[in-house]
């Protein structure tokens, strides 16, 4: 019987929460923001500039206090696409520009 009352302290649940990582090419790695956090990392590949940044969520999580995760927290983030008329020729690599 001592395992049953001790059995519930064993016993851990992990929360677990989704959150928006906007990743990007920089020179010849990616960078990856957490924008409901303004938290930051990198890495060679999408995949890894991913995963880092999901370790930076989690380390900065363990140990920053609670004051310090509202006043970055920003509940209202928004990822949209916005369609801009040009009046010359777009730089990228749709037109072969980049």
């Amino acid at each position: 019987m001592e395992w049953a009352v001790q059995r519930p302290f064993l016993e851990t649940r992990l929360m677990t929460r989704r959150w928006t990582a906007l990743i990007e090419r920089e020179g010849v790695g990616y960078v990856a923001l957490c924008p409901e956090l303004d938290i930051a990392s990198q890495g060679d590949s999408i995949e890894q500039a991913r995963e880092n940044l999901r370790e930076a969520l989690e380390l900065f999580l363990e140990v920053a206090s609670a004051e310090e995760i509202e006043r970055r927290f920003s509940e209202d983030v928004f990822v949209t696409q916005v369609e801009v008329a040009l009046d010359h020729s777009p730089i990228g690599p749709a037109s072969g520009g980049i």
